[in-house]
């Protein structure tokens, strides 16, 4: 297995890694620490810039997330506010980060050996029903939208919430169809099957999933259905599976549902994540939960291979946006770990090429071509 990681750690060294989800932003807002120096190690986040160096990492999706119980012109200002804060970080360290806004940029940016920075707004409630707010987000760096966060929008139907609409409404499809006009990639993480569905009905470029992965394997609803997988190889989109151990493992998935559970017999509002923080520390020095493994964020890898082909997976960690992460996972310097593992599973290195960010590079050159010729 060392031979398999110096080889992955080699690997990254000349083919870019890009990560399609990191909650870095919101995690040192919600800390108060948003003047907290990231050149330096950071011991409260999973992400810094010396332990990004040490993954490897070539190019990064910063989420610009707002929480659900945001609405209206609050959630457009705080996405606004959140652009601000990643736009600052990357001209804070012009060394080390450079914002990126197209596929030329990443492969650019990756080769003068920074990290491209770009960003990705996390749920459809941040632009407050409104196509205006959807461009000038655009015209600010967003290069993909989360069509929903953990409620639905009134226009497109959550996977953590009861169905609203039956997927997209004729709004949700028009907003679907600017983006691709616009150029901004359609992010399918976190929508209800009905929306996912709707949604590949409507795009005429391809779609992303930016953290979400294989139901099959997990039966969280954040995760993505086989029949959906299937039909990423006719759009040409790619799925980017995530490392949160709910998603990954079903014995955590099941522990999780014990949490949730209290939550509700306590009457807390399931989007109190600082609660939910809380309530699982508490249940969790009474009955230590079960971890998931770098072997099983793996196997939903191997599956989505399975289901819908190599070419279109791609990795979404979500570094900084849960409360635990797999063994062998628990930071940004562990992606070379994850593609030792693979290597050691036999796959080629021009496969772990393709996952690792080629894929999404693809997808980032098709969305712009067919914007260029909306």
């Amino acid at each position: 297995m060392t031979d398999h990681l110096a080889a992955a750690t080699a690997l990254l060294s000349r083919s870019p890694l890009i990560d399609g989800h990191n909650d870095l932003a919101w995690q040192l807002r919600e800390a108060d620490a948003v003047r907290t120096d990231i050149a330096a190690p950071v011991g409260f986040t999973n992400t810094d810039l010396p332990r990004l160096a040490r993954g490897r990492l070539g190019a990064q999706f910063w989420s610009v997330f707002v929480p659900v119980t945001l609405a209206g012109e609050a959630a457009v200002a705080t996405t606004l506010e959140q652009i601000d804060f990643v736009r600052t970080m990357v001209s804070r360290y012009p060394d080390a980060l450079e914002l990126a806004l197209t596929a030329a940029d990443v492969e650019r940016i990756w080769a003068s050996g920074k990290v491209a920075s770009m960003l990705g707004a996390e749920g459809g409630h941040s632009i407050a029903s409104s196509l205006g707010v959807l461009r000038m987000f655009y015209q600010l760096g967003v290069r993909y939208m989360t069509l929903t966060h953990n409620r639905n929008t009134g226009w497109a139907d959550s996977a953590t919430d009861q169905p609203d609409v039956g997927g997209l409404s004729d709004f949700g499809r028009e907003v679907v169809t600017e983006m691709q006009r616009i150029g901004m990639l359609v992010d399918l993480s976190h929508v209800a099957p009905a929306t996912m569905a709707d949604a590949l009905d409507t795009v005429r470029a391809p779609v992303i999933f930016s953290h979400s992965s294989a139901l099959a394997l997990c039966d969280h609803p954040r995760n993505v259905p086989d029949r959906i997988l299937a039909r990423l190889p006719a759009n040409n989109g790619v799925c980017m599976v995530t490392f949160v151990p709910a998603f990954v493992s079903q014995e955590c998935r099941d522990w999780d549902r014990g949490v949730q559970a209290e939550m509700e017999r306590r009457g807390m509002d399931r989007e109190d994540y600082q609660g939910y923080k809380a309530v699982r520390e508490e249940l969790a020095a009474a009955s230590p939960p079960p971890r998931a493994t770098i072997d099983q964020v793996a196997d939903h890898i191997e599956h989505v291979r399975e289901a819908a082909g190599v070419n279109h997976i791609g990795i979404g960690s979500d570094f900084d946006g849960t409360a635990d992460l797999p063994e062998g996972l628990g930071d940004v310097s562990c992606y070379p770990a994850l593609f030792a593992e693979l290597l050691n599973r036999g796959w080629s290195e021009d496969d772990c090429a393709r996952v690792a960010g080629g894929n999404v590079l693809r997808v980032m050159r098709d969305a712009e071509a067919f914007s260029g010729a909306a």
